[in-house]
């Protein structure tokens, strides 16, 4: 959108009444695909933080909802349907945890995700941002030092996530075996109902 249009639909009575019965239902519902579309509108607008922010809760809120329902049924979410919104709220907020230094937080969602996920290539890219977490590594650093700044083409699930790193990923994780394990051990403790 251009800044021109961007204003027509800021300012546009009509849609800003289509946009807010929208957010209400989407609320009502626990619609997580609808929320998304909601909250995507809000953030390209600007629009009010406290709107954004409450429909970001009720994201979480209906996501956590979501995760807790797999692990008590031992299934797993795909990129399909619905299950890719539940994974990319999970991911959204593991990845701002980590942005604001709560390495524990990051790596505990990250950890829960990386066993809740049936799609290997997101879940060994989940693994390489556990190891960074593991160890401390403040996401800017990560980033810069770790992620390949063009990413590979993929559909468009996929490039909700940072999938492409500096190195072969198969053989990191390999090399990483043990760490992996001993995070596990640690953590296998969150996927007990």
């Amino acid at each position: 959108m251009t800044e021109q249009e961007l204003m027509q639909a800021r300012t546009n009575p009509e849609f800003l009444g289509f946009l807010e019965e929208k957010e209400k239902k989407a609320i009502e519902n626990k619609n997580i695909a609808e929320l998304y579309e909601v909250l995507d509108s809000l953030l390209i607008l600007d629009l009010d933080d406290e709107r954004i922010n409450k429909v970001y809760e009720t994201i979480l809120m209906v996501a956590f909802d979501n995760v807790q329902t797999k692990l008590d049924s031992h299934t797993k979410f795909s990129l399909d349907n619905d299950d890719f919104f539940y994974i990319r709220a999970f991911y959204e907020h593991a990845i701002e945890k980590w942005s604001y230094g709560n390495f524990k937080g990051a790596k505990e969602l990250l950890f829960v995700l990386s066993e809740i996920v049936e799609d290997e290539l997101l879940t060994e890219a989940i693994y390489v941002k556990l190891l960074a977490c593991n160890k401390e590594i403040d996401l800017n650093s990560f980033y810069d030092s770790t992620v390949m700044h063009q990413q590979m083409a993929r559909d468009e699930k996929h490039g909700y996530f940072i999938l492409d790193f500096k190195f072969d990923t198969k053989n990191y994780l390999a090399s990483k075996t043990k760490e992996l394990e001993e995070i596990h051990s640690e953590l296998k403790h969150l996927l007990e109902v």
